[in-house]
């Protein structure tokens, strides 16, 4: 190829090594994350709910949990979720945000030390841990081990790839427009907004700058549009959410694209400041002084830039909720979050914080078929058919939200799991199936009744109704129990629900009695009104029956019995 530096075949090796080393180093960031996520998934998601009540703290475990999960945006989303659950504002989330800006620098900080003579090192040792460890977690730190190294095998790939480029006159004037800090934002932005990782932009901005291909102003305007393509996945994640999500997004978008319009017209400070804190190589001259000193140069704009922006928006945290609250004010009727509240696509691949989210919505879920069960035996018992008709409805939205939550958590079977993670949506799954069914039996069931009462005239007398009631209000309190046995991982109120059997047992037989009793009583219709009354009392009875099942899906294994004589 005459006039551009290349002879056949480099052009082809040149495109090769670049998107093979690429595609290693994408795969190896996705799996070092991915395996960090495992492993302290739940202790990031413990420390979030628990550090962040004021602003400085909120920052330091944003910047703490973002660093070791390695993804601002999962931070993001996951604030979001506290802040649906009521376990954060969104004051006390804008602190965390901008902490978790600052946590995934320290990705380009790692890159930046560009050891890829060690590369194939992490690889065999992470093989290594994977294939020897009998823990699982130990397996996930060598799956984290070994995409560290392939991150540097790839940039040293593309480092490799690159460096005909060096004398190929189109790039390098292509690279001179990039100084151009407007073009370079655009680039910088657009980029990282289709593959979805600031970090990966960054990191590439590193690797060209090893090679001396990109001047430290050209890589600072990349930076920065990699800095505003981050939040795109935030923004489309948000598309259809609850207000506090597409607030929260929001903020995010206003700090990034503020902090960006502020440096840019700043960029030689940034610049000198990065110097100044980054080691220079004055014995060295030329392209291999770039080399040497514009990764580290990179990576420390990138720190620079996003603790400046924290410091100057920290104190103005309550002006930014303002304005967003402004800008997306309330809706009036959310006919969405009828049907899930907590439930977010974002967390699917991080199934610690997604499993919390099905239990939150699980609860959710259950308070509708807690509300169905008390207000049910009143209308089953002396109803008028509109009000039997209106469980219909409230059915339907039980089982939108069974189905929203059991395709979530199929979603997430899909993702790498611990024993635990498989464990607890296990039972996720069967509670929610249990609950389903409760919702069932009364708009199957216990509606028909009440329908089936109209039809036939039946009576039913106060004392009966005492006795029905009583019942009632035990399996009401079972479904509560079971309900916090569920939601908090109580075995204490899971088995106080199973030893409820007795109780429900001796119950049922009173009813049973009183109702044999009343039949030969001369009343007209009485023989209907027994049978109606028993229906309800079985009918309840099932009730109880998946409620206990719940229960038992909150013990341990071990803890879970058959119980082959088992009445209610």
């Amino acid at each position: 190829m005459q006039g551009t530096g290349f002879i056949d075949p480099g052009p082809l090796q040149l495109i090769f090594g670049l998107l093979g080393g690429l595609a290693l180093f994408l795969y190896g960031m996705g799996q070092m994350a991915d395996s960090l996520k495992v492993v302290a998934g739940d202790r990031m998601k413990s420390i979030l709910a628990r550090l962040t009540r004021n602003r400085v703290t909120g920052v330091l475990t944003g910047a703490f949990v973002t660093a070791v999960i390695q993804s601002s945006s999962v931070t993001t989303v996951l604030v979001v979720g506290f802040i649906s659950a009521g376990l954060m504002s969104l004051t006390q989330s804008v602190g965390v945000i901008l902490g978790a800006d600052i946590g995934t620098t320290i990705t380009a900080q790692i890159i930046a030390f560009n050891i890829k003579e060690y590369s194939l090192l992490l690889v065999a040792v992470g093989f290594l841990v994977m294939f020897v460890a009998k823990r699982e977690t130990t397996r996930h730190y060598g799956t984290a081990i070994m995409g560290l190294g392939l991150v540097f095998l790839g940039m040293g790939i593309m480092g490799e790839a690159m460096k005909p480029l060096r004398t190929w006159q189109p790039f390098l004037d292509v690279m001179t427009g990039l100084e151009n800090p407007w073009l370079g934002i655009l680039v910088g932005a657009v980029f990282t907004a289709l593959v979805q990782s600031s970090s990966a932009t960054v990191g590439i901005i590193i690797v060209l700058g090893s090679q001396g291909l990109v001047s430290l102003p050209a890589g600072i305007g990349l930076l920065l549009g990699a800095n505003v393509g981050t939040t795109v996945t935030a923004l489309l994640a948000s598309i259809g959410r609850p207000r506090e999500a597409q607030r929260a997004a929001l903020i995010h978008l206003i700090f990034k694209v503020v902090g960006v319009l502020i440096w840019v017209f700043l960029i030689q400070q940034l610049i000198w400041l990065a110097v100044q804190v980054s080691p220079s190589h004055p014995e060295l001259s030329g392209t291999a002084r770039l080399a040497a000193e514009t990764p580290r140069q990179i990576a420390n704009a990138h720190t620079l830039f996003n603790v400046a922006n924290t410091l100057l928006f920290l104190p103005l945290v309550n002006v930014f909720v303002w304005l967003v609250r402004r800008l997306l004010p309330d809706r009036p009727d959310d006919a969405y979050r009828v049907r899930i509240k907590y439930l977010d696509e974002g967390l699917v691949k991080t199934p610690a914080f997604a499993l919390d989210r099905a239990r939150l919505e699980m609860l959710h879920m259950g308070d509708r078929v807690r509300g169905m069960l008390m207000d049910i035996l009143p209308v089953t018992l002396g109803g008028d058919r509109e009000e039997l008709r209106e469980f219909v409805a409230r059915d339907d939205e039980v089982d939108q939200l069974h189905g929203e939550i059991v395709t979530y958590l199929g979603r997430v079977s899909q993702e790498t799991l611990t024993e635990g993670q498989k464990d607890e949506l296990l039972k996720l799954m069967e509670a929610t199936n249990d609950l389903e069914n409760i919702g069932d039996i009364i708009e199957t069931n216990l509606v028909s009744l009440g329908h089936r009462r109209l039809d036939e005239g039946a009576h039913v007398s106060a004392s009966t109704a005492g006795v029905l009631e009583e019942f009632h209000l035990a399996v009401s309190r079972a479904l509560d129990m079971a309900l916090v046995a569920v939601s908090q991982k109580n075995e204490a109120a899971a088995a106080e629900v199973v030893d409820m059997k007795t109780e429900m047992n001796q119950l049922a037989d009173s009813a049973h009695l009183h109702e044999a009793k009343r039949l030969i009583a001369q009343e007209p219709g009485r023989l209907p009104a027994y049978t109606f009354e028993v229906d309800v009392l079985e009918s309840l009875k099932r009730v109880y029956y998946f409620t206990k099942r719940m229960a038992r899906a909150a013990l341990p294994s071990a803890d879970i019995r058959p119980e082959k004589t088992d009445r209610a």
